[in-house]
Formats: structure tokens, sequence, C-alpha cells
């Protein structure tokens, strides 16, 4: 036999048993199941994310960190977001700044809150006998 013979014989065994293992492989999943492992395995991030074949959950480990559930109910949380709103305690860029820092005119009752106005205006009273204020504000 000629060497070109051995090489289609070889060639046709392999393909033969290839086949069978595809066919064998595709019946048994249905389209659902296939889909509903996709799902998980983007959710996981257990999906190739470059052609170094790292997965997503390995170069970006902080967009997919363990998850666990939460004991404070949804209306307890927005309970939180509409007192944060309300005194400016949403953040306002990266570095930490509230948004009653940036617009703290805004905010005023917040600095004020629990004081009455008799206490103001004995705080106003000390700071100007102590030289800290002048008694005369032109508006």
């Amino acid at each position: 036999m000629t060497r070109t013979t051995l090489s289609a014989i070889a060639f046709a065994f392999t393909t033969v048993f290839a086949a069978q293992a595809m066919a064998a492989n595709d019946a048994s999943v249905t389209r659902a199941q296939v889909k509903a492992e996709l799902a998980e395995a983007v959710r996981a991030g257990n999906m190739i994310a470059d052609e170094s074949g790292a997965l997503l959950n390995e170069v970006y480990p902080q967009n997919y960190a363990a998850q666990s559930t939460s004991t404070v109910s949804r209306a307890q949380v927005q309970a939180e977001l509409a007192e944060a709103i309300r005194n400016g305690n949403m953040l306002a860029s990266e570095d930490g700044t509230t948004v009653a820092d940036l617009r703290p005119h805004t905010y005023i009752e917040q600095s004020i809150a629990g004081k009455t106005r008799a206490d103001v205006r004995a705080e106003l009273a000390e700071a100007a006998a102590n030289g800290v204020l002048s008694r005369h504000i032109e508006a």
C-alpha cells in the first residue's frame, strides 16, 4: 500500500469516529439546557476573556465576587436612599466627596439641626464677644 492510501484510510476512520462522538453529544442536550448553561456561565464569569484563554472571572475578579444574601428588606433600602438624598449624603465623586460637601447651602438644616433660634443667637453673641466676628455685619 502506498502512503496516500494509508492516509486516506486513517482520515476516513477519524472522520467516522468524530462524527459519532459529536452526534452522541448533541442528542442529549436540549436548546433550553444550552441556554441555561450559557446564562450560568455568563453570570459566573466562566467565559473566555481573551486570546490567552483566561476566564472573565479571573481577569476581572471584582465583577464576579461571591454573592451574599442581604438581610435588609427592599423597603429599608429605599428608606435609607431617601434619607441619604434628603441629607445630601450621596457620593458626588470618586474621592468620597458628598453632594452636601459640594453644595452646602442646599443642605443648611443638616448643620443647624437640633439647635434652637436662641442657641444660634447665643453662639453668635459669643463669637462676636471673642472677636471672631464683627458685630456689624453688612448685608
